[in-house]
């Protein structure tokens, strides 16, 4: 059951139909989410007492972060998954990961020169997360270049995929560059294991937004798969039969 269940999420049209359902209640859900939790931080939570109402760029500068960190292990986890399975959906999921990792990674970098002007007086340093963090761009923006550039779809599946596998290193030196070199970011403000640095009052409306980020992004990934899939799957029956109703049959007939 288990590896039927696993074969049919690499089923393209399976994943076009199914999410098609689920995007009617997924996507009112994460609208809702945003503006709660943008609403409560960014109107409602408490000012810092000693950043004043500058840190409040942290409830969209943080998810961010950790929406581009995150994104980055589910690329390359589904660029890995399609070259040991040779499946398409996990190569077409890679590709649109790549795209919407670039924007939540230079969303990060942007918010965060914003936040460091008034922090650090600059709005940029040679900080350790701040150049892995950069590095984490252009690996993103490699890996739809080169998705661009290859003449054959397959080769520049291939060649993505291990670029994405190969950059993987650079994730956790992202997480400790704080606890490995000495850095202008403070150290991590919500622990699982201990107390957060963070009161309460704050860390509620930024646990939201985290949580409004990750259904976002789920949202976005759908979208840009189920794009990628026509794009790829144009000249497939059932892909014609979405642009003109009956053509499946017709053809079958």
């Amino acid at each position: 059951m288990a590896w039927q269940w696993f074969h049919r999420l690499g089923s393209p049209r399976w994943f076009y139909e199914k999410t098609g359902r689920w995007l009617v209640w997924f996507a009112p859900i994460t609208i809702a989410l945003l503006v709660i939790g943008f609403t409560w931080g960014l109107a409602f939570a408490p000012v810092d007492a000693k950043q004043g109402n500058s840190y409040r760029i942290i409830f969209i500068h943080m998810p961010a972060a950790v929406l581009s960190l995150a994104g980055y292990y589910l690329m390359a986890i589904a660029g890995g998954i399609g070259l040991i399975w040779k499946m398409k959906l996990p190569f077409m999921v890679m590709k649109s990961a790549a795209v919407i990792g670039v924007a939540f990674t230079a969303l990060t970098l942007i918010t965060g020169s914003l936040w460091g002007y008034p922090t650090w007086g600059t709005f940029w340093e040679w900080d350790a997360r701040n150049i892995f963090m950069l590095i984490l761009l252009f690996l993103y923006l490699s890996i739809v270049l080169l998705g661009q550039v290859y003449p054959e779809q397959e080769a520049a599946d291939k060649v993505c995929a291990i670029l994405a596998l190969v950059g993987t290193v650079n994730v956790p030196i992202i997480y400790k560059s704080v606890d490995w070199w000495y850095s202008l970011h403070q150290p991590a403000s919500i622990k699982f294991t201990g107390s957060s640095s963070i009161h309460p009052s704050m860390l509620y409306p930024l646990l939201l937004c985290i949580v409004a980020y990750y259904c976002f992004y789920t949202l976005s990934l759908i979208l840009y798969t189920r794009q990628e899939i026509l794009a790829r799957e144009a000249r497939t029956k059932w892909v014609a039969a979405l642009v003109e109703p009956g053509t499946e049959n017709r053809v079958k007939g």
